[in-house]
């Protein structure tokens, strides 16, 4: 028997039948949708009219976000901004220096182990005039308990002088871009980049991997995505070893996990056949709620943090340029090995010069590989320009833009890091569209809050924190925005043919909204109320979590 959802208004993303007012579902999958008259035809129904006052929309596709939100809310937040936590809860952020150690002495004070460490997330000082944060802050919130915050952008750490200790590294002679020194010739405390960070977190509460997710962890997240109309959500830098692998499968098989979780195999501390070898084992371990068997690579590292690698003139304030994270030579032979065996990769670019080399590397491996359909993305590519848009065209990649960046520090690369006229360009929307390029755009939970409809704001009104528009002719559309938190989104992971969109044959994957965002208005999107989500065809409401 069929069961047939009826709504105010059900916004399907199918050009050849955009709005309709049911959907018929049968064993978690589509239908059809339609009409009532048109669906009784399909045979026994039972009608369903708990959205008969809702919207519904295909379920949200987010993807660029990384599971290990949910396992960050067990340590402290020091982000600038408030935020909310998967159980509901709002907190405040922290405005400066001094608010944030605050907070991690109230952290500090409720840990009973006088030698466990403490450990923070989401701190980032370009609120604070760029003023670092250093060892001889954080050791004024202990000098005997290593303590470690993890920057917003996720290629920071920030530690005090006890956990450069236990790591070995309070001592001269260190002579690497990720270490910055102070005048004594010791570390500052501020480590860029997974090779000098990894040492060190394994001493500061980051010892499941910085970008591993737990069990517990993995739950929260889901109970993120049904806050935020999220029934697909990528995990877009993950380890996945045998026992990580195998508790993502068991967790999101279970019956109440609300989310199709598409974890990628991270590309660090293995070679490119080692790495190609395991994702292509993986693909063997996936089911429905957790696709497996991609890859993602890491160009350079961001752009806030001056740690992205920039072409001319480089950086605004004329800060030195950031880091390679993968020697050209590696990130050709992992790009030829993966279209080789039919494995997408999605690579993170931010500076104009790590997608300019993604860009080259890319089609010397297709000029020996040629694959027409391998929808190799890349993520984030915020500084890429009109000739590079073009380009990407041309050899049929992909894009998933960071229109977040627009609000969170469009101020700051306007004044600081990029300048005025990049500023204005970054996350190229409108470019990337007017080339034909499939695009999605994402938060990068969490290092912007997961929420598609907040993230489609940003690209259709591209506003800073402050209130001003910056890069007005890189707008697009509402409709244009849907389709990217969507089709466009599920397209890059190759899972467009079943889900993005609602029409029969699909997913029965719906984000179930108090409003209608074709009607709200553009300025009102981030302000859509999200009642909960439909995933395989089973009911999520968040005012059950």
């Amino acid at each position: 028997m069929n069961t047939i959802y009826v709504a105010k208004k059900i916004i399907t993303m199918n050009p050849a039948r955009p709005q309709v007012s049911h959907v018929a579902v049968r064993e978690g999958r589509i239908v059809s949708a339609g009409s009532l008259e048109e669906l009784s035809q399909w045979g026994d129904y039972e009608l369903d009219e708990r959205f008969a006052d809702k919207v519904l929309m295909p379920g949200l596709v987010e993807g660029h976000a990384h599971t290990m939100e949910g396992s960050f809310w067990q340590y402290t937040y020091c982000g600038f901004f408030d935020r909310t936590d998967p159980d509901g809860k709002v907190w405040a952020g922290a405005k400066n220096i001094d608010q944030v150690l605050q907070r991690l002495k109230e952290a500090e004070a409720l840990i009973e182990d006088p030698q466990a460490p403490l450990s923070g997330w989401h701190l980032d000082a370009i609120y604070f005039n760029n003023e670092r944060v250093t060892r001889f802050d954080l050791d004024k919130v202990s000098t005997s308990r290593p303590i470690g915050v993890l920057n917003a952008s996720g290629h920071i750490m920030n530690v005090n002088t006890k956990a450069l200790e236990l790591a070995d590294m309070l001592r001269t002679g260190i002579d690497h871009p990720g270490v910055p020194l102070a005048n004594d010739g010791l570390p500052t405390g501020e480590l860029k980049g997974p090779e000098v960070m990894t040492p060190v977190g394994v001493h500061v509460g980051f010892d499941r991997e910085v970008l591993s997710c737990d069990e517990r962890g993995l739950r929260d997240f889901g109970k993120l995505c049904v806050r935020t109309g999220v029934t697909t959500v990528t995990d877009l830098a993950a380890r996945m070893k045998d026992e990580a692998a195998d508790m993502m499968v068991r967790v999101t098989g279970e019956s109440d996990y609300p989310a199709r979780v598409v974890p990628l195999r991270f590309f660090h501390g293995l070679t490119p056949s080692e790495l190609v070898d395991h994702a292509l084992a993986l693909k063997k371990k996936a089911t429905d709620r957790c696709r497996l068997g991609m890859i993602k690579v890491i160009v350079d590292g961001s752009i806030q943090g001056f740690s992205a690698r920039m072409r001319f003139p480089g950086y605004f304030n004329g800060a030195p340029n950031g880091l390679w994270y993968i020697p050209p030579p590696q990130l050709l032979e992992t790009y030829e090995l993966a279209l080789k065996n039919d494995v997408c990769v999605h690579t993170h670019t931010n500076g104009d010069e790590a997608t300019q080399l993604a860009i080259e590397t890319l089609e010397r491996a297709l000029n020996r590989h040629p694959v027409a359909d391998h929808r190799f993305t890349l993520q984030h590519c915020q500084l890429a320009d009109a000739a590079q848009f073009r380009k990407m065209a041309k050899l049929n990649m992909c894009v998933n833009l960071f229109a977040n960046h627009h609000f969170y520090w469009g101020d700051e690369h306007y004044r600081l890091t990029v300048g005025p006229e990049r500023a204005e360009r970054m996350n190229a929307c409108r470019t990337a569209l007017n080339n034909g390029i499939p695009m999605g755009i994402h938060s990068d939970a969490p290092v912007t809050p997961l929420g598609p409809l907040f993230t489609a704001w940003c690209a259709v009104n591209r506003i800073t924190a402050s209130g001003r528009v910056q890069g007005e002719y890189e707008k697009i559309s509402v409709d244009d925005a849907l389709k990217a938190i969507t089709l466009g989104a599920a397209y890059t992971l190759k899972l467009d043919d079943e889900v993005g969109s609602i029409e029969s044959g699909k997913k029965a994957d719906f984000a179930v909204l108090e409003d209608d965002p074709t009607e709200i208005g553009a300025q009102n999107l981030k302000d859509i109320r999200v009642w909960g989500t439909v995933q395989d065809g089973r009911v999520f409401a968040a005012a059950d979590l």
